[in-house]
């Protein structure tokens, strides 16, 4: 069957690593009943699946942004807009947006057939090879572990949108990750909404993210596991012993929102400013050439500059690899909504921007330190004549190399620094000319 004959379905995520399991579900869904799959949107393609995000009313806008140019690319497509944005008001959002479907987080797993149905019914082909564009499907696997909240931070929609916390049980994540292992993935990520919690609905609250990482070392031989966010109370040492195994990733994205003691106890964080102080020094203690990557909220109400300071302090004192930073945004069904002091939108604007500086210094000196070391980097594939791959520790490199590199981990020399990574030559030696 001809590339030409076989219909295309553009699969676009917006927000968390969650959406990114849930979209990869989908895409291999659609791929093994030989649909060509997209991760972008492309002119013509048969039908668009846009899985949102509602974190920010940016979000929100992203989303129906995806929508209206869904339909401008291809009039005639089937829209499906699902996500945690498709589950804050349904019907007003089909309306504002055009999408022929607008399909809760409960309902992604019938999409595909969905899809494919009307596919069949429009005499588009059915069957064929799985073909995607997306070079890194096969490299890198999202993996959901578990879903939903029970912690209801004061700014945050996800609880209401992911509902309540669930686990999957550690026999089908380890049959998922061998199952993608025979695919010839390299690395797995394990995502969820709060997988620190990961087995506390089935009575392991202690012990169930070290549980579940020692059967998949145990029995899985998967070259890296990946966790995609943990919590500051999360942090434990018999938990990072289990870094002594070198297929976990030094790599511990922990969410900070704020530095401030008097905020976070607004926002309903289970944590204290030295709390994340001592996690950060735990991680790094155990963890060598570890990355600690962040989430900032600038301008939570009654944020004060005091309060602001201290989350600068804190932010520079830690040494992140990355951070993440954005505006507090007004979210339905929290209790921020309700609170007063709302700060005025230029002051959050400049806070933002105070913090994304000092984030793209963090990272520059943080990727600094790796300049003409060998490190192992995975590679994913080749875009513009240039490759591009990842460390372990999550540092963004890339090489012109005239060789296959796809996914491969090899041992890469870092060379020079690039956009938001690093250059990189493969095989040559640490201070060789």
């Amino acid at each position: 069957m001809s590339r030409q004959q076989t219909p295309t379905v553009s699969v676009l995520t917006l927000g968390c690593k969650l959406n990114q399991a849930d979209s990869e579900v989908i895409a291999r869904r659609l791929a093994g009943n030989g649909v060509r799959v997209a991760d972008r949107p492309v002119a013509g393609a048969s039908a668009f699946v846009i899985n949102s995000c509602s974190v920010t009313h940016v979000a929100d806008r992203k989303a129906r942004h995806l929508v209206r140019l869904a339909r401008r690319l291809s009039p005639d497509a089937q829209i499906v807009l699902t996500g945690c944005y498709a589950e804050t008001a349904p019907a007003d959002i089909a309306k504002q947006t055009g999408a022929d479907a607008v399909l809760p987080n409960d309902a992604k797993p019938s999409i595909p057939d969905r899809l494919l149905e009307r596919l069949r019914a429009r005499g588009d082909p059915s069957a064929g090879c799985p073909t995607f564009i997306r070079g890194d499907l096969r490299t890198r696997a999202f993996i959901k572990i578990q879903e939903g909240c029970n912690e209801l931070c004061a700014f945050c929609i996800v609880p209401y949108t992911r509902g309540r916390e669930t686990s999957v049980p550690i026999d089908r994540v380890v049959a998922e990750v061998r199952a993608r292992e025979a695919d010839g993935v390299q690395e797995v990520v394990l995502t969820g909404t709060q997988l620190g919690n990961y087995g506390r609905d089935t009575g392991e609250r202690e012990q169930g993210p070290r549980r579940l990482l020692q059967a998949l070392l145990e029995r899985t031989s998967v070259p890296r596991i990946r966790l995609s966010s943990l919590q500051a109370q999360d942090i434990s040492p018999a938990l990072l012993d289990l870094w002594k195994d070198r297929r976990l990733c030094p790599h511990f994205h922990l969410p900070l929102q704020s530095g401030s003691n008097s905020v976070l106890g607004r926002m309903r964080r289970r944590y204290s400013a030295d709390d994340y102080r001592r996690a950060v020094a735990l991680i790094r203690e155990h963890v060598p050439d570890v990355a600690i990557t962040t989430d900032v909220i600038a301008g939570f109400p009654a944020e004060t500059q005091f309060d602001f300071e201290a989350t600068i302090g804190l932010c520079r004192e830690s040494g992140f690899a990355a951070i993440h930073a954005f505006p507090y945004s007004r979210r339905p069904h929290t209790a921020a909504a309700l609170m007063r002091a709302h700060l005025p939108p230029p002051v959050r604007r400049a806070r933002l921007e105070r913090l994304l500086q000092l984030g793209r210094d963090t990272s520059l000196a943080f990727r600094r330190c790796f300049l003409d070391r060998m490190v192992q980097v995975l590679w994913e594939d080749n875009r513009g004549g240039r490759w591009q791959g990842l460390t372990g520790n999550y540092i963004r490199v890339y090489a012109s190399d005239e060789s296959d590199l796809s996914n491969r981990i090899l041992p890469t020399r870092l060379t020079s620094l690039e956009d938001e990574g690093v250059f990189g030559l493969t095989g040559v030696p640490a201070g060789a000319a």
